[in-house]
C-alpha cells in the first residue's frame, strides 16, 4: 500500500495475533515489545504520515514443534539517514529524538547536557517539534521499558542515550574561516566540547577529523584543509553514520534476545512491513529507492495472483481462456537494466570524481529517452511512470547519497573513543571497507570506506528478499488509504480508486469472476464430502467419489471443471457443498450431545446419591460429636451451678447468722449497759455529782445505742416477714406438688386399667385362636407370611386358591401375636417415660426439661397410639369374621370371642 495506508499497524495487529495464537513461552511479550524500539528509531512524521516507516523490516517468527512460538529474528531494509540531518517543513526527524528531549529524567538530562528540540540545528530545520495525540514523554517511557524487556542492559541504554545526544550536539557544532581560501575550523564551543565527552575522544582529534582531510600521495601523505561545505558535509556524514550503525547495533541486540538457538525447527512465519509507494512535492534518492522495491514487490504479486493461478489452470489440463493484465516488467526493466539502466548509470556516475548531480541527469535523458516509462524533465529532474503514477525525481544529491562517503578520518576518530559503541561501529564500517586494514588504522588513506553504493548494496537485499518471498508461500495484505488528509470517517473515491487499480486489485477480482476462484484436491474433496452420499463409497477412488458427489447434487458442468489433480469450482458452487455437510454435521453432533448429556447425568446422579450418602454420615458423625460435646457441657454447667448455689447458700447463712449474733450482742450489751447506767446514775445523785460533761457523754452513747437497737429492731423485722413469704412460697409448692402426684398416680391407674383391658383381650383372642388352630391340619405352611401380608394389606380373601383355611388361620394368630408384642413395648415404653418424668419432677434426677409439658405431651402421644390401636384390633375383627364366613366353627368361635372382647372394651 501506499504511504499512510496503515501497513504498520497492519502488522502489529498480525503480531499480536500470532502471539496470542502461539503463546505460551513468554517470548512473544518480547517479540511484540520490539515494535516500539523499532518505531522510535525508525518512524518519523511526514507530510502525509504521522507515523512513516523511513525503513523496510522482515520479522521471521519460528514456531516449535507444538504450534509454540520459539523466536524471532529481524531484517532491516535501507534506513532513511538523511532524515537525521536535514528534514522538510511540516516533517521531523526520528521520534527518538524528541522523545529523549521531553521525557528523559533529570539526571539522565544533566549527565547528556540535554535542552530541548528547539535547541538543536537538526531539529529546528522543521518548525514542528510534536505530534497531536501523542506524548512523546510517554512513548519515551515505553521504549524504556521495551529495552529492558529485551533484555539491553542499562550501561548499554545510557551508552544508546549518549550516543543519540551526540547526533544532536553535531548538529551544533559550527564553524570559522581561518584563511582566504574559505578553509575552516570547528569553533570549540559547547557543541564540540559535548560531543567530544559524549563518544569518548579528544577535543583536538574531533576538531581535526571535521575540518581536514588526509589524502595519500605515493609515499607521502598530505592534510588537506576542508572548506566549509566539505567541513558541514563531513560533520553530517559522521552524524548519519553514528545513528544508522546504532540502528543496526540495537536491531543485532534485539535478534539475540530473541534468537531460536538450537530450538529451530524450520517452522516460521514472516512477516514484511516495507515503506509504502511515495509521491512528494520534492523526490529525492530515497524515495526513488523505496518505489524501486514496491515496483518489484509489485511484480511479485503480479506473478503470484496472475501468472501461477492461470499456469496451474494449464497444467491441470481444464478449460481456461487466459485473461490479459497489466504487467509493470517496462519499469523494471528501466531500473535493472545493464548497462543503460537507471541503477547503472547511477553507479557510473558516482565512480567519476567530478561527476554531478546535473551531469547524472542529462546522461539519464542521453540514454533513456526512448523507453516508454522515462520521461526527462528540465534541469535536473526526470520522470518514470510507476504501476501507481508517475513521479518527477529531482536528482540534487543523488550522487552524494548513493556513495555515502565517510572517510577513513571519521572511522579512526570513532576507533580512538573510550567509549564501546563507537570502537564497535568503527569496527563494523571497516569490516564493511573496500581496502584490507592490516596494522595500524593510520594507514589506509583511501577517500571512502565503503567498496559498494547504497543502491547497490539496497539491490542485492532486494533480490534475496524475492528470493526468500519466492520460497514461501505468500499471503498479501492490501492497504488501502481512504484519504490524502489524515482524518477518520472521509472517504475519497477517486484516490480509493486509483489504489485498486494501480496496484491489481481490480484484475484479481476480474481473473477471480472469470475462473475458478475455489479449487481442491480430488482426495481432499472425496475426503471432506464423501460421507454425503447416499451409498456406500469406500472402495472406489476420489476422482470417481468427488464425480459421485457431483452428480448426486447436480451441481452444473459449466459451474466447475474437473482437472488431472485438482477440481476447479466458479464463486458460490461450493456454498450449497458446505451448508449440507454443515447441517449433517450439525445432526450428528446433535445426536453425539443428546447421548453425552444422557450419560453425563447418569453419571451425576449417581455420583450425587453418593455425595450425599457421604455427606449424611459425616453431618450425622458431627452432629453426633458435637451432641456429645453439648451434653458434656450441659451436665459441667449442672455440677458448677449446683457448687454455685450451695456455696452462695452458705455464704448467706454465714451472714444471717453472723448479723443475729451482732444484733443480739448489741442488744444484750446494750440492756447490760443500760442496767448498769441506771445504777450509776443513782450512786451519782446521791454523792456529790459528778461533772456535767461526764453525763452528757453518756447521754449521747445512750442514744446511739437506741439508734442502732431501733436500726436492728427494723432489720431484724424485714428479715422476718422474707421468712414468712418463703413459708409462704414453700407450702404453694408443696401443694402444688401434691396435685402433681395426686394427678400423675390417678393416670397411671387408668394406664394400669387400660394396659390390663388391652391385655385380658389379646389373651382370650390367643386363646381362641389357638384352639382353632389346633383342629386345623397340622402340616399347614406357617411360611406363607408375605402373602397373608398382602392379602390382608390389599383386603383379598386370602388367595382362594388355598383349599383350607389353615393358612389364613394360622396367619390371623401371626397378626395378634404382633398385636399382643406391640401392646407389650408400649406399655413398657410409656411406664418407663412416665416414671422418669416423675422423678424429674420429684428432683431425684437432674434434666433440662419442662416435667408439666412433657407429661402433656407424653399423654396425647398415649391418647393417639390407643386410638390407632383400637381401630386395628377393628380392622383385624373384620377380616376375621370374612374368614368366618366360609367355615362355621371358626365364626363361632370368633364370636364368642368378640363377644368377649366387646364386654372388655376400652373407654
Amino acid at each position: 500500500g501506499e504511504s499512510g495506508a496503515g501497513k504498520t499497524e497492519t502488522a502489529k495487529i498480525a503480531m499480536q495475533y500470532l502471539a496470542a495464537l502461539g503463546g505460551g513461552s513468554g517470548i512473544e511479550y518480547e517479540i511484540l515489545k520490539t515494535n516500539p524500539i523499532l518505531e522510535a528509531f525508525g518512524n518519523a512524521k511526514t507530510s502525509r504520515n504521522d507515523n512513516s516507516s523511513r525503513f523496510g523490516k522482515l520479522i521471521e517468527i519460528h514456531f516449535s514443534e507444538t504450534g509454540k512460538i520459539s523466536g524471532a529474528n529481524i531484517q532491516t531494509f535501507l534506513l532513511e539517514k538523511s532524515r537525521v540531518v536535514q528534514c522538510a517543513e511540516g516533517e521531523r526527524a526520528y521520534h527518538i529524538f524528541y522523545q529523549l528531549c521531553v521525557g528523559a529524567p533529570p539526571a539522565l538530562r544533566e549527565k547528556l547536557n540535554l535542552m530541548s528540540a528547539k535547541e538543536y540545528k537538526y531539529l529546528r530545520q522543521s518548525s514542528c517539534y510534536s505530534i497531536n495525540g501523542v506524548d512523546d514523554a510517554e512513548q519515551f517511557r515505553i521504549v524504556v521499558e521495551a529495552l529492558d524487556i529485551v533484555h539491553v542492559s542499562k550501561e548499554d541504554q545510557e551508552s544508546v542515550f549518549a550516543m543519540l545526544a551526540a547526533v544532536l550536539w553535531l548538529g551544533n557544532v559550527s564553524f570559522t574561516v581561518i584563511d582566504n581560501e574559505n578553509h575552516v575550523e570547528p569553533v570549540a564551543d559547547e557543541g564540540l566540547i559535548t560531543v567530544a565527552k559524549l563518544i569518548g575522544c579528544d577535543i583536538g582529534e574531533l576538531k581535526l577529523a571535521l575540518s581536514t582531510r588526509k589524502m595519500r600521495v605515493g609515499n607521502d601523505t598530505i592534510v588537506q584543509n576542508l572548506t566549509l561545505s566539505q567541513a558541514t558535509d563531513t560533520r553530517d556524514a559522521l552524524a548519519k553514520s553514528i545513528y544508522a550503525c546504532l540502528f543496526e547495533w540495537l536491531v543485532e541486540q534485539i535478534n539475540k534476545s530473541l534468537a531460536v538457538g538450537k530450538r529451530r525447527t524450520g517452522r516460521s512465519i514472516s512477516i514484511l512491513d516495507i515503506y509504502g509507494f511515495e509521491s512528494f512535492d520534492r523526490n529525492s534518492f530515497e524515495q526513488f529507492c523505496i518505489n524501486y522495491a514496491n515496483e518489484r514487490l509489485q511484480q511479485h504479486f503480479n506473478r503470484h495472483l496472475f501468472k501461477l493461478e492461470q499456469e496451474e489452470y494449464i497444467q491441470d489440463g481444464i478449460d481456461w481462456a487466459k485473461v490479459d493484465f497489466e504487467d509493470n516488467k517496462d519499469c523494471l526493466n528501466l531500473f535493472e537494466k545493464k548497462p543503460l539502466g537507471l541503477l547503472s548509470l547511477l553507479d557510473e556516475e558516482s565512480t567519476f570524481p567530478n561527476g554531478t548531480d546535473l551531469t547524472f541527469a542529462n546522461k539519464l535523458k542521453q540514454h533513456l529517452n526512448s523507453n516508454p516509462c522515462f520521461r526527462g524533465e528540465r534541469d535536473k529532474s526526470f520522470t518514470v511512470s510507476h504501476y501507481a503514477g508517475e513521479v518527477i525525481y529531482d536528482t540534487t544529491g543523488f550522487l552524494e547519497k548513493n556513495r555515502d562517503l565517510l572517510h577513513l578520518d571519521s572511522i579512526e576518530l570513532l576507533s580512538s573513543c573510550s567509549c564501546h559503541l563507537p570502537q564497535i561501529f568503527a569496527s563494523n564500517m571497516l569490516s564493511q571497507s573496500n581496502k584490507p586494514v592490516v596494522g595500524p588504522l593510520y594507514k589506509a588513506g583511501g577517500a571512502d570506506s565503503q567498496k559498494l553504493s547504497v543502491a547497490t548494496k539496497f539491490k542485492g537485499q532486494l533480490f534475496q528478499l524475492m528470493q526468500r518471498l519466492e520460497s514461501t508461500t505468500p499471503h498479501f495484505i492490501r492497504c488501502i488509504k481512504p484519504n490524502n488528509f489524515q482524518s477518520p470517517g472521509l472517504y475519497e473515491q477517486g484516490l480509493v480508486l486509483q489504489q485498486l487499480r494501480c496496484c491489481g486489485v481490480l484484475e484479481v477480482v476480474r481473473i477471480s469472476r472469470s475462473g475458478f476462484p475455489t479449487r481442491m484436491s480430488h482426495q481432499k474433496f472425496a475426503r471432506r464430502y464423501g460421507f454425503l452420499l447416499l451409498e456406500s463409497v469406500a472402495s472406489q477412488d476420489p476422482l470417481s467419489v468427488s464425480v459421485a458427489i457431483l452428480h448426486q447434487f447436480n451441481i452444473l458442468p459449466e459451474m466447475y471443471q474437473v482437472g488431472y489433480t485438482k477440481l476447479f469450482f466458479r464463486a458460490g458452487q461450493i456454498g450449497m457443498l458446505e451448508d449440507t455437510r454443515n447441517r449433517t454435521l450439525h445432526g450428528i453432533l446433535r445426536v453425539q450431545s443428546c447421548f453425552r448429556g444422557h450419560q453425563a447425568r447418569l453419571c451425576l446422579k449417581e455420583l450425587r446419591r453418593g455425595i450425599v450418602a457421604l455427606q449424611s454420615f459425616i453431618r450425622g458423625e458431627k452432629i453426633r460429636k458435637e451432641y456429645a460435646l453439648v451434653l458434656q457441657r450441659h451436665r459441667a454447667a449442672v455440677v458448677i451451678q449446683r457448687q454455685i448455689k450451695s456455696r452462695v447458700a452458705r455464704q448467706k447463712l454465714k451472714n444471717i447468722k453472723y448479723s443475729s449474733i451482732m444484733i443480739q450482742s448489741v442488744i444484750r450489751g446494750w440492756l447490760v449497759r443500760r442496767c448498769s447506767g441506771d445504777i450509776c446514775l443513782l450512786k451519782s445523785v446521791e454523792s456529790k455529782g459528778n461533772d456535767s460533761d461526764e453525763v452528757l457523754v453518756k447521754a449521747s452513747f445512750l442514744a446511739e445505742l437506741q439508734r442502732r437497737v431501733l436500726k436492728a429492731e427494723a432489720a431484724l423485722r424485714e428479715k422476718e416477714e422474707e421468712n414468712d413469704i418463703l413459708h409462704q412460697r414453700l407450702q404453694q409448692y408443696e401443694s402444688r406438688w401434691s396435685e402433681y402426684e395426686q394427678k400423675m398416680k390417678s393416670m397411671e391407674e387408668v394406664w394400669q386399667k387400660q394396659m390390663r383391658s388391652l391385655q385380658s383381650s389379646l389373651s382370650i383372642a390367643k386363646k381362641s385362636l389357638a384352639i382353632d388352630d389346633s383342629e386345623r391340619n397340622s402340616d399347614a405352611s406357617v411360611n406363607a407370611s408375605d402373602e397373608v401380608e398382602y392379602s390382608w394389606d390389599t383386603g383379598s380373601n386370602c388367595k382362594g386358591q388355598e383349599s383350607n383355611g389353615v393358612r389364613p388361620m394360622s396367619a390371623g394368630l401371626s397378626v395378634i401375636s404382633r398385636l399382643a408384642e406391640e401392646f407389650d413395648q408400649r406399655s413398657q415404653v410409656f411406664g418407663d417415660d412416665a416414671k422418669f418424668l416423675v422423678e424429674v419432677k420429684s428432683g431425684q434426677v437432674e434434666a433440662s426439661l419442662n416435667p408439666d409439658k412433657e407429661l402433656r405431651r407424653l399423654k396425647q402421644m398415649f391418647e393417639a397410639w390407643k386410638k390407632d390401636y383400637g381401630s386395628r384390633l377393628r380392622e383385624t375383627k373384620v377380616i376375621l369374621n370374612k374368614l368366618g364366613s366360609e367355615e362355621g366353627a371358626i365364626d363361632r368361635v370368633k364370636k364368642k370371642w368378640w363377644g368377649r372382647r366387646n364386654s372388655t372394651r376400652i373407654n
